[in-house]
């Protein structure tokens, strides 16, 4: 592989912080938002010596609340709009909140509302901030709305089977749509204007406290998205959205008939001819909302899993070679620095490993696959490299504690061993495993909110392969002991980070 040029590691300095989504932030209504308790998590971060606060994509959702399936590459979700933002700048009333803190249903009305009021009472400076921001974001506001405006109309249903002339963007029927539709995507805009708005605030309170903020971003994106139905010619897909294979990976040691996930595969000839400007608009969005980034699946940069459409498992795939360096290389040349952090787990070839280190991309180390008892398991931290960020869990792993708990998950005679932890304790065993995650030579150490409170399986994230009740996990203040903290920051100190 030849690249060109030299690439700036981003692993300049020590630190440790916390992965949590702003859904799991506490608050009144019916999941985190990013309004005040924002604004108080990045003040506790600061306080306790965490410098980084790591969140999922911030998307919007499908009705399964996966933020890794989202309607857009570029969108933000409005229900992490801060409803007492909008109080405190009189575009809502406080009826509202009451109703929105107890059915969820009332969200999308106190938006409205707070529109309406928008477009009455909001002064000069605010319209000219609203125009800067639709001609900063053209790109992808105005097909977004449409698409949200379009699946309204359409009761919810996948663009794929709305009428054909929407469907395929005709000429006449998109122009009849906007007119009609005017008003409801005037309103996608206005909330897409306010979450935008927000989060800048946000990101300026964490810059002024010293913490950065670390994003998400999945490789593919959802079927059902805005981005396939207007930017389709980036896709393997014909203009009814249908497809001759889909995204997933191959049967391994975690499942005998691999993963279908179902994405759209992109077309990377394309892709390549077109200067990778779907990838570069893409970024640009994520390094306004974003001081780093992780790439999830970064194996997919090397090659991608094809399934056959009609396969229900991910058995009969095949890969096909990805122009990674190419892209990368692209990206670099638009953005410098480019902060992004390779997710490198699974079953990761030679080739991967060769991509992510010709552009010195920090990989991912996770200290619950460690310990499996081999001495060669590149998760032990005696193998970790500086250009590394070190997890004790994900958000797809069940907690540390509960991890501990079942000694099914490790060799336990291997980990006391390793560790150097004296007793059998729980509460030492996970003395331990924080210990080692903090003072690994990596250069970030990342701790799931649910570890720093030390909770136990119930507030689990996520169980990858399953649908119902994940995405929901939220604290509350009172779940914040004192001397847990204590012990954490004490360690950050020790270890300088």
């Amino acid at each position: 592989m030849v690249v060109s040029g030299e690439h700036a590691s981003i692993a300049t300095s020590r630190s440790a912080g916390i992965l949590l989504h702003p859904t799991s932030l506490p608050g009144p209504y019916l999941n985190g938002d990013i309004g005040h308790e924002a604004y108080r998590f990045i003040e506790f971060l600061h306080a306790n010596g965490l410098k980084v606060w790591q969140m999922l994509p911030l998307g919007p959702t499908h009705e399964d609340r996966s933020p890794y399936q989202c309607l857009s590459a570029h969108a933000g979700n409005p229900e992490l709009i801060s409803l007492d933002w909008l109080v405190d700048r009189r575009w809502l009333n406080m009826e509202c909140l009451g109703l929105a803190a107890t059915d969820e249903h009332y969200r999308p009305l106190c938006l409205k509302q707070a529109g309406l009021k928008f477009n009455k009472d909001a002064g000069q400076k605010w319209q000219d901030r609203l125009a800067a921001f639709k001609l900063e974001h053209v790109a992808w506001l105005n097909d977004y709305a449409l698409f949200v405006a379009l699946k309204k109309k359409y009761q919810s249903r996948p663009w794929y089977l709305w009428p054909e002339s929407v469907r395929q963007r005709r000429p006449q029927a998109m122009q009849s749509a906007a007119t009609e539709l005017a008003d409801e995507t005037e309103q996608v805009i206005f909330e897409q204007f306010i979450f935008f708005t927000q989060w800048h605030e946000v990101r300026d309170y964490a810059a002024r406290h010293n913490v950065k903020l670390f994003g998400d971003m999945p490789i593919f994106v959802a079927h059902d998205s805005a981005d396939v139905w207007a930017k389709r010619r980036n896709f393997l897909v014909n203009n009814d959205g249908e497809m001759e294979f889909v995204a997933g990976v191959p049967p391994d040691a975690f499942s005998a008939t691999g993963q279908r996930w179902g994405n759209p595969l992109y077309d990377w000839s394309f892709m390549q001819q077109d200067g990778f400007d779907w990838w570069k608009s893409r970024f640009a969005t994520q390094l306004e909302l974003f001081d780093l980034v992780r790439l999830d699946h970064f194996r997919g940069l090397d090659a991608c899993w094809e399934i056959p459409v009609e396969d229900d498992t991910a058995e009969n795939g095949q890969w096909q070679d990805v122009p990674g360096s190419e892209l990368l290389t692209s990206l670099y040349e638009q953005f410098q620095p480019l902060p992004l952090v390779a997710e490198d787990l699974g079953v990761i070839t030679d080739r991967v490993i060769e991509l992510k280190n010709a552009f010195r991309l920090p990989g991912m180390k996770v200290l619950q696959f460690a310990f499996d008892g081999s001495t060669d398991n590149p998760h032990l931290p005696h193998l970790h490299r500086q250009e590394d960020v070190i997890y004790t869990g994900t958000h797809d792993n069940t907690t540390t504690l509960a991890w501990i708990k079942d000694e099914t998950n490790y060799n336990n005679e291997f980990f006391m061993a390793y560790s150097g932890c004296r007793s059998d304790s729980v509460e030492d065993r996970f003395a331990a495993m924080l210990r080692m995650a903090l003072s690994s030579v990596s250069f970030l150490c990342i701790i799931p909110m649910q570890d720093l409170l030390m909770l136990d399986a119930e507030a689990r994230m996520n169980r990858p392969g399953t649908i119902g009740d994940n995405w929901r996990w939220r604290f509350n203040w009172k779940q914040v002991k004192p001397e847990t903290i204590d012990k954490t920051t004490s360690l950050i100190s020790l270890y300088q980070r």
